[in-house]
């Protein structure tokens, strides 16, 4: 019976449709922020996690934190993944651009064709974090190329012994890929880009950029105009009151600050507002604290508005 509930979401028919390109789903509805299903995946033989990432086109973290336990390079034939797809909304207008650092995720909001794509990103490493901002598309460039900051190029040197140059021309050694969106914050050094690395999606290893998949960024770079509204947020847990009364947490581990929280686990305090809401309505808090404390980053029931 346990297989058999896992096997439901891929025997009913889907709310969200998986592309080449894009998970789309639709236009949010005013009363809920719960969006989406999570699909399962049968392992095959050869299969590794980052493939599997890259076929439902969700970051390498999130799978991994959705499917603990699981091998990430060897996982055994026959196992079966659940895909984190299912999703709450983060608290933001429903307009252009949202990308939430905590949770590896990049959001566009399409008004005109009222339709919402989601995409896994790579965003800042520890030291050059991705910075918190509400901006605008100020620039499209399509064929471009890095000029590396000196910051960089003397890390590099210094850190790993490699010799930067000041200019990389446009082509495969390109590492911002075949297009760039420039973000009009601070001196305008922050990019919304591809890559020419397979693996790095739904991780911390840019020097601060947001970085997406190839297919991506051209789906992307088509939709969105110069001076589309962008709004990066650091929001690692989200929580849903649903119309039917149901309270749902959604708890991705928060960014480690330096390199002294790198690879150590990372608690989030418990919402007081939260909090005291589950316990003056008799509901399960300790549901709630451990929805935090395991960080599957998938929506996790933790109570029900409705009285018995």
């Amino acid at each position: 019976m346990k297989a058999m509930r896992k096997l439901l979401p891929l025997l009913l028919s889907s709310v969200l449709s998986t592309t080449a390109l894009a998970v789309e789903y639709p236009w949010p509805e005013s009363d809920t922020r719960l969006i989406g299903d999570n699909p399962v995946h049968i392992v095959q033989p050869g299969e590794h996690m980052e493939q599997i990432a890259k076929q439902y086109n969700v970051g390498f973290l999130a799978l991994l934190s959705a499917n603990p336990g699981v091998d990430p390079y060897l996982p055994e034939p026959g196992t079966f993944v659940t895909v984190p797809q299912q999703l709450i909304l983060p608290e933001v207008d429903y307009d252009g651009i949202v990308i939430n650092l905590a949770e590896l995720r990049l959001y566009y909001f399409d008004k005109a064709e009222k339709k919402l794509n989601i995409f896994p990103i790579g965003i800042g490493r520890i030291g050059r974090d991705t910075p918190v901002m509400k901006t605008k598309i100020s620039q499209k460039r399509e064929n471009p190329t890095w000029t590396p900051p000196l910051s960089l190029r003397k890390e590099y040197l210094e850190e790993r012994n490699i010799v930067l140059p000041e200019v990389v021309p446009a082509g495969p050694e390109n590492p911002l890929g075949t297009h760039a969106l420039r973000l009009a914050y601070g001196s305008g050094s922050y990019l919304i880009h591809g890559t020419n690395k397979d693996f790095g999606i739904g991780l911390r290893v840019s020097a601060g950029c947001i970085r997406m998949r190839p297919d991506d960024i051209v789906w992307l770079f088509d939709k969105v105009s110069v001076g589309e509204k962008v709004r990066v947020i650091n929001e690692p847990v989200k929580t849903a009151y649903e119309p039917d009364g149901t309270v749902y947490i959604e708890a991705h581990r928060p960014l480690s600050e330096d390199e002294s929280e790198a690879g150590k686990r990372l608690l989030t305090k418990p919402d007081e507002r939260t909090d005291d809401w589950l316990k003056t309505n008799h509901k399960n808090v300790s549901r709630y604290r451990a929805a935090l404390a395991v960080q599957s980053g998938m929506p996790i029931q933790v109570g029900n508005t409705v009285a018995p």
